[in-house]
């Protein structure tokens, strides 16, 4: 079971950076920002769902973590786009990001303990390694103002922390 699950998990990351990746004809700044944005609140819901369904203290524990951060990294994106008077702009990567995450979240929903915890972490790597690829390869590159800039790469070097302690995590539950 867990080695069909890690090739769902698998699928959907690819899947994930394709998504990110079909904005790739150069996003505008309102744009970066609605999917900055969207990838912090799936993380968030997916952690919300590990802090009640996972078993394990450190899931638990890195699952607030995720809470904390991105809760953070998204007020300041807020507090940026009011203080710029930018609307974010839905597009089509930031819809199917998160029609991706609504179905990952009612496939974990369906695991009960370790597997959960497993699964969760699992894909807690491939979400943040999609994310960082794409901060790095989309979102920086192509912001054009340089505070939305800045706070990318501020939160490219979070949620890179954010995969490190993930794998850590997930290779502490094998």
């Amino acid at each position: 079971m867990f080695v069909r699950l890690s090739a769902a998990i698998a699928a959907v990351s690819l899947l994930g950076s394709a998504a990110l990746a079909q904005g790739a004809a150069k996003p505008t700044d309102p744009q970066i920002a609605h999917i900055a944005y969207t990838a912090g609140v799936i993380d968030i819901a997916a952690a919300k769902q590990a802090m009640t369904k996972g078993s394990n203290k450190d899931i638990k524990a890195f699952a607030a973590d995720m809470v904390r951060d991105h809760e953070a990294v998204n007020k300041q994106a807020l507090d940026l786009v009011k203080k710029l008077k930018v609307t974010p702009e839905d597009n089509d990567t930031s819809k199917a990001l998160s029609k991706q995450a609504a179905d990952k979240l009612a496939e974990l929903d369906r695991l009960k303990g370790a597997e959960f915890d497993k699964a969760y972490a699992a894909n807690e790597v491939a979400y943040h390694k999609a994310v960082n690829g794409a901060l790095e390869t989309l979102l920086i590159p192509n912001a054009s103002n340089a505070e939305l800039k800045s706070l990318l790469q501020t939160g490219l070097k979070i949620f890179q922390g954010h995969q490190q302690h993930a794998e850590h995590v997930a290779a502490a539950l094998k």
